[in-house]
């Protein structure tokens, strides 16, 4: 795809209805960070989140008459920052499929995460990425967002 196509990529709020546009990106996200495919517990998954409003996905759909194709898409969870009294979102995935890629879509998709956020009167945005990954770590560095250098994340996994 090229730059100049991008336009024709509308990014709005993903509902309900969006779900088999989106579940094979998200499972197609999932694979990526080598997860064995799994169609239906993506869309399940998907579903519950919508349903219950427990994120936010955007999503970034290439709409051409009849034809609908997705391009990728953001989901936000939401959190709050106890030390400054405010909503944070937590920008959990970001995936644009291979066919959109070099497009700008990933930019597009974090600047509408970003309008999410300032809309809702948070306090920003957070993320994390591979520490491989560093194709993310440049398109996240490129739209301004910071890598912290202050604190150590730690996980306690049941499974």
């Amino acid at each position: 795809m090229q730059k100049n196509d991008v336009q024709k990529i509308v990014i709005r709020q993903a509902n309900l209805e969006d779900l088999e546009l989106l579940s094979p990106l998200f499972d197609e996200y999932r694979v990526f960070y080598r997860q064995a495919s799994d169609l239906d517990g993506a869309r399940a998954f998907l579903e519950e989140r919508l349903r219950l409003k427990e994120s936010v996905i955007l999503l970034a759909v290439e709409e051409a008459g009849d034809q609908r194709r997705a391009a990728g898409y953001t989901q936000l969870y939401p959190s709050f920052s106890s030390v400054s009294l405010q909503r944070l979102w937590i920008l959990n995935d970001l995936y644009v499929n291979e066919k959109f890629r070099g497009a700008g879509i990933g930019s597009r998709l974090l600047e509408s995460a970003r309008e999410h956020a300032m809309s809702t009167g948070s306090k920003g945005l957070t993320l994390t990425t591979a520490t491989d990954n560093t194709v993310a770590q440049h398109l996240y560095e490129s739209n301004g967002y910071i890598r912290d250098e202050d604190f150590y994340t730690y996980d306690l996994f049941f499974q």
